[in-house]
């Protein structure tokens, strides 16, 4: 199963400054657009390179078994709790014995149950994400989230038609960050 965030990353009041200076933007009318753009360009941002912008507290739930198992997001800075969910009842937190966790080089968090119990899921709160804030951030994801969030603003009077996305500068800035596997 995919990750469900429980607690998003604030958005900074830095960010939609950026980004209305970026444009030239002055007054507060269109601000709740421009904040919808940011989440939606770091959203971009994070399938582009396979790299949570912003940490976030998530969620996932995994088939309870003795073998690895990758969570969906990275990177993982910290796995908080492992629960189990039996098929029918209230889940149950797994005592620290039952289960091993790990974090590796490539900053995927790494799962097993070693003692399921009743459980045949299991639950893995953890938090993710490059930089605890927008100022964290590095500049070239930053740069890049604004830069792809002013094209999407300035694409709304055109339609947007035939505009790749992200823009080839956006994919320059963001390259780098990118994490790609040998098959």
């Amino acid at each position: 199963m995919k990750r469900a965030i429980v607690t998003p990353a604030a958005l900074a009041p830095a960010a939609l400054a950026e980004l209305k200076d970026w444009l030239g933007i002055t007054t507060s009318a269109d601000d709740a657009q421009l904040g919808a753009l940011l989440r939606a360009s770091l959203d971009l941002c994070e399938q582009f390179t396979g790299l949570m912008p912003l940490q976030q507290a998530c969620e996932e739930v995994l088939v309870a078994s003795a073998d690895w198992q990758r969570l969906a997001a990275r990177p993982v800075q910290a796995i908080t709790q492992v629960s189990g969910i039996p098929a029918e009842g209230a889940r149950f937190a797994l005592p620290v014995g039952d289960y091993a966790i790990d974090l590796d080089a490539d900053g995927h968090g790494l799962v097993r149950v070693l003692n399921a119990g009743s459980a045949g899921r299991v639950a893995v709160a953890f938090t993710a994400g490059l930089a605890p804030d927008w100022a964290g951030l590095p500049e070239a994801l930053r740069h890049g989230v604004v830069r792809l969030a002013a094209h999407q603003y300035r694409a709304r009077e055109d339609g947007g038609a035939g505009a790749a996305i992200p823009p080839a500068a956006v994919a320059a800035l963001w390259r780098p960050w990118r994490a790609l596997r040998l098959a």
